[in-house]
């Protein structure tokens, strides 16, 4: 089960990565571009978001499964000063909950707001801020920020 879940997710992040990055584009294309707030954005909005939530869902029910987790609370002195397990125990599931948390928002303030620019700008702002939170909390296989893990998973 863990790892099922651990593919499907690793796997969702490049649909959350397309869509909330199509959604950002499209947002500053309308904001800036002073275009109509059409159905098509309605619709990238609602799914842009469901998409998030699924990778919520299952980002959760992992993080209770995981023997990397159970580990970091088991030996929490210790496991807080490695990189990796800190990584995981505690940045990447408050990061990502963050940016959940500001995609949502953005999504119920900008269906509130009254002009097409008001939509638009709403949702470039937030997503905004979102995306840069969600960036630099995947475990990328480049860098040292992170805890570095594969692009793709395979079974």
């Amino acid at each position: 089960m863990h790892y099922i879940l651990l593919l499907s997710h690793s796997t969702l992040r490049w649909a959350v990565l397309a869509t909330v990055l199509f959604t950002l584009v499209r947002s500053y294309y309308g904001w800036l571009g002073n275009k109509p707030f059409t159905g098509t954005d309605h619709m990238l909005r609602i799914v842009t978001l469901s998409v998030v939530h699924i990778q919520a869902l299952i980002g959760i029910v992992l993080y209770t499964i995981s023997p990397v987790i159970r580990y970091f609370f088991s030996n929490f002195k210790e496991a807080v000063h490695d990189k990796e397990f800190r990584f995981f125990g505690m940045e990447h599931s408050l990061m990502m909950i963050t940016a959940v948390v500001l995609i949502t928002v953005a999504s119920v303030k900008s269906k509130r707001k009254l002009t097409d620019q008001g939509k638009f700008k709403t949702m470039a702002i937030w997503f905004t801020v979102a995306v840069l939170i969600i960036l630099f909390s995947i475990p990328w296989n480049f860098g040292t920020i992170t805890a570095n893990r594969p692009l793709f998973r395979g079974f």
